[in-house]
């Protein structure tokens, strides 16, 4: 039988130190999250790795490597990036930790949320916060702003399981079940729709490919706060295909027009 907690995954992009691996496996296990996926790490089979994780062995045989970012959240729905910075140039829904905990603790287990940690000492780049719906920050000491990503993920991973044992205390089962609820669209499924959407803006020269400003990551943004289900995205696709083919029609049209005139 699946656990919600069965439906949070912790993505790991480009961890340099191996140890760290092992530390993210075990802060993991303890708090009953299993689902790790590693995002071109440096190194992560190594003594090390296994020596860390402290009896994790299974979390780190089942990690799963992934070449890019989009391929480690294609099946998620939600997306939250971890940030040491809790201001941005494009502002993204703000949590801190225990904010976050509550938020995933009420949306599971209908939604399959990832956790993204940066690298080490530069965090998440502004093309890979795109993928991101929300961020979530660790309060620290205003004096000092250092925490070892695998503390990090101890806490985020504590105030997850917290959340949620006390929502699931707190509900009968059948407020708890899942069934009957449609689940928002994956991943996968947002990227496709991103990139139909930007091509459909180019045709209809509402977005200038060679000046886009930040007009595709305020859209971004704003489908994220909407978190669209499947069939929801199967609608804005086909609004963009009729579009497309309007359009193609106009020029069409407009073109036998030129024909005539000449």
């Amino acid at each position: 039988m699946t656990q919600p907690l069965d439906q949070i995954c912790i993505v790991m992009i480009q961890t340099s130190h191996p140890g760290n691996i092992g530390s993210a496996a075990r802060a993991m296990k303890t708090m009953g999250i299993h689902d790790l996926r590693l995002v071109n790490p440096t190194r992560f089979h190594s003594p090390e790795t296994k020596a860390l994780a402290s009896g994790a062995d299974d979390i780190l045989e089942q990690a799963r490597l992934c070449s890019s970012l989009q391929a480690a959240l294609a099946d998620c729905h939600y997306v939250i990036g971890t940030s040491a910075r809790s201001e941005r140039s494009l502002p993204w829904p703000q949590m801190d930790a225990r904010e976050c905990g509550q938020w995933v603790a009420e949306h599971l287990p209908q939604q399959k949320i990832a956790l993204v940690f940066g690298r080490e000492r530069t965090g998440l780049t502004n093309e890979e916060l795109e993928h991101c719906q929300a961020l979530v920050h660790i309060p620290m000491a205003f004096d000092f702003f250092s925490l070892n990503i695998a503390a990090a993920i101890q806490i985020i991973c504590y105030e997850c399981m917290m959340a949620t044992r006390q929502i699931q205390a707190s509900k009968p089962p059948e407020v708890t079940s899942a069934k009957g609820l449609e689940e928002p669209a994956t991943t996968a499924a947002m990227e496709s729709f991103f990139i139909h959407l930007e091509q459909a803006l180019v045709e209809v020269e509402y977005l200038d490919p060679d000046n886009p400003r930040l007009l595709m990551r305020r859209l971004r943004r704003l489908f994220g706060r909407i978190n669209p289900t499947q069939s929801e995205v199967n609608i804005l696709r086909g609004i963009l295909s009729a579009f497309q083919g309007r359009k193609f029609i106009r020029r069409s049209s407009a073109d036998q027009i030129n024909v005539r005139n000449t």
